[in-house]
């Protein structure tokens, strides 16, 4: 076989350049960690390098939105709680006018004070969240989502749906609640029925604490009364009830319901039951509606036009009664809802620390696939260059061969 010099000196440069590639290579999982760091190096590994990076970026991208959720929700717990307090705060002043020895002045007093708790109501109602969103608008973009008219209405602009964030495969949390329920759409009276005194009465009657006693019989009997009943005074205190038809209310004997009113008593018929207090006029009426809403502006309007009307003590206490309702019933679908609220805070916390664990498991699984062994991996780089070291001093002594060195 004949070995030309060209052909030795061919060999010699691409055995160096080999061993400088993979000298290269070592040192470069010495100064970095990694061992693989093309799919070259290790197909398989590589293979489980990629699919586990992108479960990494996965849990990384759900454990920042649940970051997100958190602050918003937190935020939208704040606020509720500060229109709580609001609410507080003017249930105590609507109690306080319920007193006929408050002059007009008094009350003039009272509802300027509830006139700047509306405000601040409309103002937290408009809170944004730390990204300058609107908290309470749904899915909407409206940056001031209750907007208040010239003539002093409020009016919402946004949507009854609700934002919601991925944080999970398959798993979504609401990170926000629409103003529309929050603060619009308010079941009147005790949430079932509203009794009111009726505005033309002249007597001291007064409606106080009413409620459903037997939901049963309510259920049954509410589809049928179009929507309410007007229960009328006669002489005596005697009393009776009609339906939004003007039909007599019948008891379960078929007969009409109506009675005799005693002063501190309480009417009741058909699964319902109205407390009262004073002595009805002949002619006297009470008006039972139900389905109602109202908006929480719209109660404090009612308070404040009530103690700026003039009304008569037995009017006042009849209008605030009613607005009184209207709060506790705002307040018991906030209480609702910062307890979902409450509830929504622990999976995203339980979440998160779900993912911290995945992340630590999953890094350990990265760090075993893709780094490398420091020990084997200098113990490598120190054979490889000695044998690069090797393979230049061959190189140098076959580039300096020729025939005529040999014929010397």
């Amino acid at each position: 076989m004949r070995l030309s010099t060209s052909w030795m000196y061919q060999q010699s440069l691409t055995s160096m350049l080999n061993q400088q590639s993979a000298v290269a290579a070592s040192q470069n999982q010495v100064s970095t960690g990694v061992r693989i760091n093309v799919a070259s190096d290790d197909p398989g590994g590589a293979g489980q390098v990629v699919s586990l990076s992108h479960v990494i970026a996965a849990n990384t991208q759900y454990s920042n939105n649940i970051d997100g959720a958190t602050t918003r929700l937190n935020t939208e717990a704040s606020t509720l709680g500060s229109v709580n307090s609001v609410l507080d705060n003017a249930r105590t002043l609507s109690l306080q006018a319920i007193n006929g020895t408050l002059s007009q002045s008094d009350r003039n007093s009272i509802a300027s004070q509830l006139s700047q708790m509306r405000d601040q109501l409309v103002q937290l109602a408009n809170t944004t969240d730390s990204n300058g969103n609107a908290l309470f608008a749904g899915t909407s973009t409206v940056t001031t989502p209750f907007q208040v008219s010239a003539n002093g209405t409020v009016s919402y602009l946004g949507n009854a749906n609700q934002q919601h964030a991925a944080v999970g495969a398959g798993l979504q949390i609401a990170t926000g609640d629409a103003g529309a329920n929050l603060f619009m759409n308010i079941p009147s009276g005790n949430g079932s029925f509203q009794a009111s005194a009726g505005a033309s009465n002249t007597g001291t009657l007064v409606v106080g604490t009413n409620s459903v006693t037997d939901l049963a019989a309510w259920n049954s009997t509410v589809s049928g009364s179009g929507g309410g009943y007007t229960i009328s005074f006669g002489a005596g205190n005697s009393w009776s009830a009609v339906d939004a038809s003007g039909n007599p209310v019948l008891d379960g004997s078929g007969n009409p319901v109506g009675g005799t009113y005693q002063d501190g008593g309480a009417i009741s018929f058909n699964g319902m039951s109205i407390a009262l207090s004073g002595t009805p006029a002949a002619g006297d009426t009470i008006a039972v509606a139900t389905g109602g809403k109202q908006d929480i502006f719209s109660t404090l309007d009612g308070m404040i036009a009530a103690l700026k009307s003039g009304a008569s003590d037995t009017q006042l206490t009849n209008a605030m009664s009613r607005q009184i309702e209207s709060i506790d019933q705002a307040q018991s679908t906030l209480s609702a809802t910062q307890v979902t609220i409450g509830g929504r805070l622990n999976t995203l916390q339980q979440q998160q620390g779900a993912y911290q664990d995945l992340n630590v498991t999953y890094q350990a699984a990265l760090s075993d696939v893709a780094s490398a062994d420091p020990y084997s991996a200098i113990s490598k780089l120190s054979l490889q260059s000695a044998a690069l070291q090797a393979s230049q001093q061959v190189f140098a002594q076959v580039k300096s061969m020729s025939l005529f060195n040999y014929i010397k």
